[in-house]
């Protein structure tokens, strides 16, 4: 059996310090271009650089959440920036939207692509079609049961990986997708606008 990966985020330099310190074995960021925590924290292309140099120096992978619903408009600037990350030496991008994941394997096809939780993915079919579409780890719905997880894991390529989450908010949201701060607010916590 391999051995878990311990991944914590960060929004900022101190908490990406903190989580390496205490023993992380990742980290994930958001950074300028579809993250979902867009008003509130993020690194820029500096930050990124930063982050990574000081994650690897350390034997700490570094991942950076790309996981907004992508518009029409995103879609080039997304292949830049997939391109920009991979140069910087980021680890894997978390992706939610189907379309940004083709853009991201178009424009970088040797970064590692982790489907984010937002996808919703909780059955071993979609997880196929994902892996088939180059990606190399799924992060399962949150509302799927161990049962489920090992079904899933029972049918699909050892070499894809699964991730779950072992805590975290639910909002008023189905894996993740949240609904209040939208129906509250006319704030989309899908595109980086959360009031939570």
């Amino acid at each position: 059996m391999k051995r878990p990966e311990l991944l914590a985020p960060a929004g900022d330099m101190e908490c990406l310090e903190t989580a390496v310190h205490f023993g992380a074995d990742a980290v994930y960021i958001g950074g300028p271009l579809l993250q979902l925590r867009a008003d509130n924290v993020g690194f820029d292309r500096e930050g990124i650089a930063k982050a990574v140099k000081y994650c690897h120096e350390h034997g700490v992978k570094l991942y950076v959440t790309v996981n907004s619903f992508t518009k029409n408009s995103e879609i080039e600037p997304l292949k830049d920036y997939a391109r920009n990350l991979y140069g910087l030496g980021v680890d894997a991008v978390i992706v939610a939207d189907l379309g940004a994941v083709r853009a991201i394997k178009q424009a970088a096809p040797n970064l590692e692509v982790h489907i984010s939780t937002q996808a919703n993915c909780c059955n071993y079919s979609a997880a196929l079609a994902y892996h088939e579409m180059g990606a190399s780890r799924i992060v399962v719905a949150r509302e799927m049961t161990i049962d489920e997880i090992a079904e899933m894991h029972s049918k699909i390529p050892e070499e894809l990986e699964i991730e779950a989450f072992v805590h975290g908010a639910m909002c008023m949201a189905y894996s993740g997708r949240c609904l209040i701060s939208s129906y509250m607010n006319g704030r989309s916590g899908n595109r980086g606008e959360c009031t939570q």
